[in-house]
């Protein structure tokens, strides 16, 4: 283990019940962050002195399932269970817009450059765009069973996303023309993906055990974790250089270098189930756990 973990204090602050299942989480301009709570149908914001706010949806069954700040100051969340984009201002006022196709469930979602947010649709093989005021657009990926899982934001002004049961990474520009990168590991089934800042995309392989990266013209790059029975879920760009990631199998959170070196910090608490990380503008990483909590590892 290597500075990165030794410099930083791990705490856990008290989000929710055990049972509300933290999941996504973002940090917002405020300096207020801002979680999904999938099993109660509920958005949690956490302000800047540690005060929570439950904000409950229209349906505590809808599933919100990622976060992203939006170009119009809200937070845009998918609801993966009842096929809707959700959207919540930062005062707490809640609102979702259907999707045409039903069965698709949304699931991750990103700001694009393009001021619209961009989501995956698990089910249907799909990534969709939806413009701040509920202009709904899809566009059909060249995949079967694919599984579009995380998207992101690259350097290039294109998106891209994983295909969980393709094994691949793909990338879509703004106007909709799709590019799969296949992974060199089978049954490395990628979900979270990042931009990071060497401006490569940086995405983890929940089913190998392994963090990858893969630059813009294709190359990629993969990286054994110690425990290959780890589970990385989620990962998120370090403005200082590498990224951080979840294991929720190992009950950890973990850091990358550009160069592949990993340090890796237990949670306190067994069997939280890290799932959504975020790096706030003070340094902080924040991880979204299971079990009620969100986790921070202070620089």
């Amino acid at each position: 283990m290597t500075h990165h973990a030794h410099a930083r204090t791990l705490r856990e602050h008290p989000l929710a019940a055990p049972g509300a299942g933290p999941y996504g989480v973002t940090g917002a301009d405020d300096g207020s962050l801002w979680a999904t709570l999938v099993h109660h149908g509920q958005i949690a914001r956490l302000a800047p002195d540690g005060a929570a706010t439950l904000y409950p949806l229209d349906s505590a069954t809808c599933g919100p399932s990622l976060i992203t700040p939006g170009p119009d100051g809200a937070l845009w969340f998918t609801r993966t269970q009842d096929d809707r984009i959700g959207r919540i201002t930062a005062e707490g006022e809640a609102g979702s817009f259907a999707l045409p196709v039903p069965g698709a469930r949304p699931f991750g979602i990103a700001a694009g450059p393009d001021g619209a947010l961009w989501f995956t649709e698990m089910n249907t093989d799909r990534i969709g765009r939806i413009t701040p005021d509920g202009e709904i657009t899809g566009f059909p990926l060249p995949t079967r069973g694919g599984f579009p899982s995380f998207v992101t934001a690259g350097p290039d002004g294109a998106l891209y996303f994983t295909l969980n049961q393709a094994d691949a990474v793909g990338r879509i520009t703004v106007g909709g023309h799709v590019t799969v990168h296949a992974l060199p590991t089978r049954g490395a089934a990628p979900v979270g993906i990042t931009a990071g800042a060497d401006g490569a995309l940086w995405f983890v392989e929940i089913g190998a055990g392994q963090v990858g990266r893969l630059t813009p013209d294709g190359d990629v790059r993969e990286f054994p974790l110690p425990r290959r029975d780890s589970r990385p879920h989620a990962i998120t760009a370090d403005p200082a250089g590498g990224c951080w990631f979840t294991e929720w199998g190992a009950n950890r959170i973990g850091h990358v270098t550009a160069e592949g070196e990993i340090d890796l910090v237990d949670l306190p608490t067994p069997r939280s189930e890290p799932h959504g990380i975020a790096v706030t503008a003070d340094g902080a990483v924040w991880a979204a756990l299971e079990n009620g909590s969100l986790a921070r590892l202070a620089p």
